[in-house]
């Protein structure tokens, strides 16, 4: 006969079996079967006590975006599981595998309006992949090992939902999870008449942009490779961020308004875009609409989503650039890739200019040049929503051994704290980084105690400006009076100590420095609270810069505001170079 087990232990073994170790949560009543079987598989499975639910769903949502591997974080019946819901839903729209364990009242007690009871399945049905409640003992181990395949099958969200009497309950131990049957997808091979027509259409490109996506990690040499016998200028989405080092020259940044000027302009410019694994939703607003358009996707539901397709390839995104590579003829150097070669060196220089500014309140420049003195190889940022993301976009200089992330598509406030813990959790030997402006680090500030508790090294560092930054501006552009922005200010660094981090508040250049060299030699955790100027960010995505065929008042006033007196429009470089 076959041992027994209580059912709970049996579902943490499968959990343990597909690689996951480590668990986020906050214990309730409803949970507390799952709590016991933590305790008994304690040996294995690490258990993350966060201080707020949705800090648990989030530092999973952020360590299965760095990992590339499912996560797992739970909540309790009731108020325990709505908290979940907004982690949750960042892990749904940026397409990572997570695993959600939720609590639910006994079997007895379901559908009698029982206390904290809740109908929990209709509230996770958009935000999920799968969505299921445990109706019997001897199936637990059998539906979490389901959910984690389709978690993995769809790059999403899996919901278990499990009445408290159930784990109890002793089953047979002798269930064989299907994690050793596991194998990643096979990647598709490109076509090569596919691979034929997107060469010929590049070959007669006049102003050719290589423009790549997530769907591109890891070819960044590949790129690299196109781009030089291509001759033509690279570009990312914002959150592809790292994949091309910062520093390759002909990298031009992201488009948009978490981006760059060089980026913004040669996008507006290029009239063929080879388009490499990326959905990015507002490429309406800067590619040319008759610009030639050849997209490279997995996924064939995203052809023509964004832009008129002139070829589309289902295929690998790595696979087809080193096809490409193999296929296309060698171009020269000509005035469009030289031009937005001087376009991005007079970007560079610009935002340099600023890495020593000691004015008072601190531009935010000073503060990005200290986070990259410091960074390790291998570090990884955590970045939040808001002013913050443009910051860290332009700022951070990184390459393909550091990470970058942020909730990109949901884009909730209070992401930076929390997806650091998941991410130092899941890489305790690796540097990381929680970078947040003051109104989302607010949002889950708590959870320094979560850092503290379990001695994380991370170093927070947060961009105080008393003002929900991206949203002032917003209300700038469409001429309202600022409404519900201004924040009250706090001590951030002396708000650390008191939860028992190492903790800073800078306000000058001098101190800031000061913070930073003795960040370095810190136990645990570190805040890092910077007062800055609420100065907006430059906005690449409406820039007045080019007197010939903008106003030139309107010139003027614009370089003033936003000290742009050494920025040169993408307009004169393509002159000067018969571009």
């Amino acid at each position: 006969m076959a041992d027994k087990i209580n059912a709970s232990d049996a579902m943490i073994k499968v959990l343990l079996d597909w690689g996951i170790d480590t668990i986020y949560g906050l214990p309730g009543g409803s949970f507390d079967s799952t709590m016991n079987a933590l305790y008994n598989l304690r040996d294995r499975m690490h258990y993350i006590q966060v201080r707020h639910e949705e800090v648990g769903a989030l530092a999973a949502a952020g360590q299965a975006k760095v990992s590339g591997q499912i996560a797992a974080t739970f909540g309790s019946a009731g108020p325990g599981a709505v908290h979940l819901l907004n982690g949750l839903y960042d892990a749904k729209y940026d397409h990572v595998p997570v695993l959600a364990l939720v609590g639910q009242v006994p079997t007895g007690a379901m559908n009698t309006s029982y206390f904290q009871e809740m109908n929990e399945n209709p509230m996770f049905a958009d935000v999920s992949v799968y969505n299921r409640t445990v109706m019997t003992a001897q199936q637990m181990p059998a539906v979490v090992d389901e959910a984690i395949r389709q978690a993995y099958r769809h790059s999403g969200v899996a919901v278990v939902t499990i009445p408290k009497d159930l784990g109890w309950q002793q089953i047979d131990d002798n269930y064989v999870s299907s994690a050793y049957t596991f194998q990643k997808p096979i990647l598709p091979e490109p076509d090569s008449a596919l691979i034929e027509k997107a060469a010929e259409i590049l070959a007669n490109a006049k102003r050719p942009l290589i423009y790549f996506g997530l769907g591109a990690k890891g070819a960044g040499k590949d790129i690299i490779a196109l781009s030089e016998k291509l001759h033509a200028p690279i570009m990312s989405s914002a959150i592809a961020k790292g994949i091309v080092p910062d520093d390759y020259p002909a990298y031009q940044g992201a488009a948009g308004r978490v981006a760059t000027k060089p980026g913004v302009e040669t996008m507006g410019q290029a009239d063929t875009v080879l388009a490499i694994g990326t959905d990015m939703p507002f490429q309406p607003y800067f590619i040319k609409p008759d610009a030639k358009y050849i997209q490279v996707d997995i996924d064939n539901t995203k052809f023509t989503r964004r832009h008129h397709v002139d070829l589309a390839i289902l295929a690998d995104a790595t696979k087809t650039i080193q096809a490409l590579t193999e296929k296309i003829a060698a171009r020269p150097e000509d005035g469009w890739y030289k031009a937005t070669l001087a376009n991005r060196a007079n970007w560079t220089k610009w935002v340099d200019s600023f890495a020593d500014d000691d004015r008072t309140p601190l531009r935010v420049e000073p503060i990005f040049k200290e986070i990259n003195a410091m960074a390790t190889d291998d570090a990884i940022f955590q970045v939040d929503v808001g002013n913050v993301t443009i910051d860290g976009y332009r700022f951070l200089k990184m390459h393909d051994q550091q990470r970058f992330t942020t909730s990109a598509w949901y884009a909730t406030m209070g992401y930076g704290v929390p997806a650091a813990i998941g991410a130092q959790t899941k890489y305790p030997d690796r540097q990381v980084w929680s970078i947040s402006g003051d109104g989302g680090f607010t949002m889950v500030m708590q959870d320094i105690i979560t850092q503290v508790k379990y001695n994380l090294p991370i170093i927070n560092v947060i961009l105080s400006n008393d003002s929900l930054g991206f949203i002032e501006a917003e209300q700038d552009d469409t001429k309202q009076p600022h409404s519900g922005v201004a924040l009250q200010d706090a001590d951030f660094g002396l708000a650390a100590k008191a939860m028992g981090a190492t903790g800073f508040t800078v306000h000058t250049l001098a101190e800031l420095r000061d913070a930073f060299a003795q960040a370095k030699n810190a136990k645990g955790p570190v805040v890092i609270d910077v007062h800055i100027a609420n100065d907006r960010p430059l906005p690449v995505e409406q820039l007045v810069l080019d007197k010939k065929t903008q106003d030139p008042a309107a010139v003027d006033a614009f370089v003033a505001k936003y000290q742009a007196q050494g920025l040169t429009p993408l307009t004169d470089f393509l002159a000067d170079n018969n571009a």
